[in-house]
């Protein structure tokens, strides 16, 4: 499993984790370990990128809403 799968699936289970996350996402993804890639893929929004980050189609991932930190 990616890095990053473990860190959505850590935010839709963890209200501390996503609060972290709409308070600081860089912080908490280098927090979590992410890679750059992995946080460039988050930050986007896209949701193909981020499958694609995840080893993934798009077509396979499900739509997810995570808050985006707006001014990066």
């Amino acid at each position: 499993m990616s890095k990053l799968l473990d860190y959505l699936n850590h935010l839709d289970q963890n209200a501390d984790g996503i609060a972290a996350h709409t308070q600081d996402p860089h912080q908490a993804m280098d927090n979590f370990g992410l890679s750059d890639d992995e946080k460039q893929a988050m930050l986007s929004g896209d949701h193909k990128q981020v499958a694609q980050a995840i080893g993934i189609s798009a077509a396979e991932m499900p739509m997810i809403t995570v808050p985006q930190f707006i001014n990066h």
